[in-house]
């Protein structure tokens, strides 16, 4: 009886990974990334044939077709400095008075918020978009403004409707490891993250850190990304395993790449990168707590088209990470995993963590 049992649940599991072929068979024509997730992604006979080698060339190949379409909504200078670099850095972004109205809009009030933690830092989201920037006219006019969604488009390469958050990352310098602190490549094609910073940030602060130039794939860097996707389904670090690669500093002269910069930046900052590129968060020398209005855009790296983007129809605008996080919770409830992120109430941007 027990060895029908096995058999019958063994002759379940097959016909479940049947059933999810043609998944993973989408996951490779799209946005997937992990290698232990995703059996065909990770599969080391593939990657050896350049299966994850070819996703990388033909995304890059992609990223640069559609760039070439949206320079136009970017200045050449911010063009330039992002070709070269990967990542465009613009101080005093708001007119004084502007940057004073915004602030004084953030700070000073409760949102209700979620935060993360991961090692020494407590991530805090506060989601922005159709449900409250209707009642914050600083942050709804932030979040249209031309240079801004122009930049975030051009690094991102695809127009569409980018994601808004309230971010706020409490240091603490005594806490455990964090794995953002590890310099990674966030996935395998051209993305983008920008932040516009609220508070200054100092060297001993933990800034954002990058290698200029790694958004660029060079012949090393391409041989690096095979050896990695062969064994990446069984790596040790979690992070690597799901796709989010990293690398040790000491590696990047041999990839053609220069050492990391920190990005420390005064308050009134922006700063937009991709982050196919090289970069992490430095550790930071003391407690501290910074706000930031965070954005990023993800899509389809294969797609053609810079536009044409489904959640900038009516009734999903501005609604894209709302959506996420009550799906995440829904799962949650029912088979108790979902996303990280906690529920914790109404507090201010700038509170002390609360998980």
């Amino acid at each position: 009886m027990a060895a029908l049992t096995h058999t019958a649940a063994r002759a379940a599991g097959a016909l479940a990974s049947v059933a999810r072929v043609p998944i993973w068979l989408a996951g490779v024509a799209g946005a997937d990334k992990s290698f232990s997730k995703n059996p065909i992604l990770g599969n080391p006979t593939l990657n050896r044939l350049g299966l994850h080698v070819a996703r990388v060339q033909l995304a890059g190949r992609m990223a640069e077709r559609r760039r070439a379409r949206l320079g136009a909504l970017i200045d050449p200078a911010d063009r330039a400095a992002f070709d070269r670099d990967g990542i465009v850095i613009k101080r005093d972004f708001l007119d004084p008075e502007a940057f004073r109205a915004l602030k004084e809009e953030v700070f000073g009030r409760s949102f209700p918020a979620r935060e993360l933690r991961q090692g020494q830092a407590v991530q805090r989201m506060v989601p922005l978009g159709r449900d409250n920037l209707p009642g914050l006219p600083q942050l709804a006019a932030l979040t249209r403004n031309p240079t801004l969604r122009g930049l975030t488009y051009y690094a991102a390469s695809r127009a569409g409707e980018p994601v808004y958050y309230l971010q706020t990352v409490v240091a603490e310098p005594d806490g455990p490891n964090d794995p953002q602190t590890a310099l990674h490549a966030d996935t395998f094609h051209a993305t983008t993250k920008g932040w516009f910073f609220l508070h200054d940030v100092a060297e001993e602060d933990g800034p954002f850190v990058y290698v200029p130039g790694s958004h660029r794939a060079t012949p090393e860097r391409l041989a690096w990304e095979r050896e990695q996707s062969i064994a990446a389904r069984s790596a040790a670090n979690s992070h690597h395993a799901a796709g989010s690669f990293r690398i040790r500093e000491e590696e990047l002269g041999a990839l053609g790449y220069g050492k990391p910069v920190r990005v420390a930046v005064p308050a009134n900052t922006l700063v937009i990168a991709d982050t196919f590129g090289f970069h992490a968060r430095a550790p930071s020398l003391r407690a501290s707590t910074r706000v930031t209005v965070h954005t990023y855009i993800r899509r389809n790296p294969f797609l053609p088209w810079t536009g044409l983007d489904p959640k900038a129809l009516p009734g999903l605008r501005g609604r894209e990470l709302s959506l996420y996080l009550g799906f995440q919770d829904l799962k949650r409830r029912l088979t108790g995993r979902g996303a990280p992120w906690r529920p914790v109430g109404p507090v201010p941007v700038d509170a002390p963590a609360q998980v």
